[in-house]
């Protein structure tokens, strides 16, 4: 996977306005914008789904591997990725530390999020 420009990255990790829309089945054709928290790892962006592997995205961005998000103000072309799971432990604290005293935060570090954890990274 390719590399997020360090001043992408930094933009992306301090806001918390990401959308995902991964490629429909067609492999042309963007799928609804969704709103979902991101956290960096290590220059890395990560998402998760609330819905774990059920959810509709990520069966989609699983899939067909390829999409787009807004975020930070643009929109970028990226691949999608299942997440190293050796990276969990660290994902999770990301999580803890950006949306700390949200009451949606302890179901996005349970298992079922936690399995649907996806790298996203620029496509070229």
């Amino acid at each position: 996977m390719h590399a997020w420009p360090k001043v992408v990255i930094e933009k992306i990790a301090s806001t918390d306005d990401l959308h995902i829309y991964p490629f429909r089945e067609d492999g042309r054709t963007y799928g609804t914008p969704t709103w979902i928290w991101s956290v960096v790892v290590d220059g890395r962006l990560f998402v998760r789904a609330y819905n774990g592997t059920d959810g509709r995205w990520y069966r989609s961005a699983i899939a067909q591997r390829a999409g787009r998000i807004d975020a930070a103000g643009a929109t970028h072309d990226v691949a999608f990725a299942p997440a190293d799971p050796g990276l969990a432990d660290r994902i999770d604290q990301a999580y803890e530390e950006k949306y700390a005293g949200s009451p949606y935060l302890p179901p996005m570090v349970s298992a079922r999020p936690r399995a649907a954890t996806v790298e996203v990274a620029p496509s070229a």
